[in-house]
């Protein structure tokens, strides 16, 4: 098989990975939800096929350039991925999980915010936004642009930061369950990990549902500390704006508050 090939199939390979990690992700979160709070997504059903249409669009693009950093690193050695322990010191591993969850929050806190001044809003990040209230399905429902600002990070940190596979697939499992989870329209996690001091510095839905209703606020994805840190912090949001009115209900305006 030629190079050209290879990557091409790399690239097709790791498109139906993603696509297929969010359907199961989406969907079972999307599944408990109907469980724990049945007719909370009633009526929404137009706007689930949306999020989901838009979700696989993004799984292209996040699976092109993950799928020739794969290749490279299989055929060529490139990136700092490795696969044995004692390559790096075993304590290690959890650091450089935490490593590049600190870097994806960092880029996705500032193109983010980015992504809500008026033009790029109305032109791009209007797609995510337009799932008042967001369910479960609306984790990936970007606009092209958008998504590629998003999938160009974990290839380029596997070239500035060594990680183990094994902490590679954590970090990567973490994003999609927070993602799948920060647009539930419910706290799923405990109460101490969104109101007690951890949730101080975590992200949960109810951080990210105020997000979803105020705009100009709570821009991070993992951790509050850029947020507390620019003064961009709007503490948790209210879900009984949401409730009762078959999913349908929204607490904020329309409009997108504009980023200094």
């Amino acid at each position: 098989m030629s190079a050209t090939s290879a990557i091409l199939f790399s690239a097709a390979a790791m498109t139906v990975i993603v696509g297929v990690r969010y359907l199961l992700a989406s969907g079972g979160f999307a599944l408990a939800t109907r469980l724990r709070h049945p007719g909370h997504y009633a009526g929404l059903d137009r706007q689930i096929r949306r999020e989901i249409g838009w979700s696989l669009a993004s799984a292209a693009i996040y699976g092109v350039p993950a799928g020739i950093v794969a290749w490279g690193w299989q055929a060529r050695g490139w990136t700092l991925i490795y696969d044995r322990w004692d390559a790096w010191p075993i304590w290690y591993a959890p650091v450089s999980v935490l490593l590049y969850l600190a870097a994806l929050d960092t880029w996705f806190y500032w193109t983010h915010r980015w992504m809500h001044r008026p033009a790029v809003f109305r032109r791009v990040h209007a797609v995510h936004h337009a799932s008042r209230p967001p369910t479960a399905w609306a984790a990936m429902a970007f606009h092209p642009l958008e998504a590629a600002t998003l999938a160009v990070a974990i290839p380029l940190l596997v070239f500035l930061i060594p990680i183990h596979v094994a902490a590679l697939a954590v970090v990567l499992s973490v994003m999609t369950v927070m993602g799948v989870t920060n647009h539930m329209g419910w706290e799923v996690f405990p109460r101490f990990m969104w109101r007690g001091a951890i949730g101080a510095w975590l992200i949960t839905a109810s951080h990210h549902q105020r997000h979803h209703d105020a705009y100009g606020c709570n821009f991070g994805l993992f951790f509050r500390f850029w947020d507390r840190m620019c003064g961009t912090d709007a503490g948790v949001g209210d879900f009984r704006a949401h409730r009762g009115r078959g999913g349908r209900g929204r607490a904020g305006g329309g409009e997108p508050g504009r980023a200094a």
